[in-house]
């Protein structure tokens, strides 16, 4: 039986970039990188105690190597105990941010990183999640 996420691969065509933008622009943390003589990747998350982390992978090494491999965007949700603090953050990082949206499960807006992959964060505070 599998008991959680443990790390969601992202394929990006700029690793050097891609770290950038999630670290000093969303404010991830590099929680382990790993650069051999064949391929390089990059293990982020919200902070190094995270449960669940994201691996940064070169899209085009990960195509010659694995050619049936699914390189498309994962559709991911991020929660945040505080939107509108996070969502003034990144516009102001001049990130393309939509606007906020309040839906049945709660408010949410989305974001695009600098290739243009959009994901979405969720407002999600203690209250609602007991």
């Amino acid at each position: 039986m599998m008991s959680q996420v443990g790390q969601i691969m992202l394929y990006v065509n700029n690793q050097d970039r891609a770290v950038r933008f999630w670290t000093e622009k969303v404010g991830f943390s590099i929680i382990s990188e790993e650069n051999n003589d064949q391929m390089r990747w990059i293990e982020i998350a919200p902070t190094k105690e995270a449960e669940t982390s994201i691996i940064l992978h070169d899209k085009e090494f990960v195509a010659k190597m694995s050619p049936g491999v699914n390189l498309g965007t994962p559709s991911l949700m991020f929660f945040t105990d505080n939107l509108d603090e996070l969502h003034s953050d990144l516009s102001g990082k001049n990130i393309t941010v939509g606007e906020i949206v309040s839906l049945p499960t709660g408010r949410v807006f989305n974001f695009a990183d600098d290739e243009e992959n959009y994901f979405a964060v969720m407002e999600k505070n203690k209250e609602r999640s007991q």
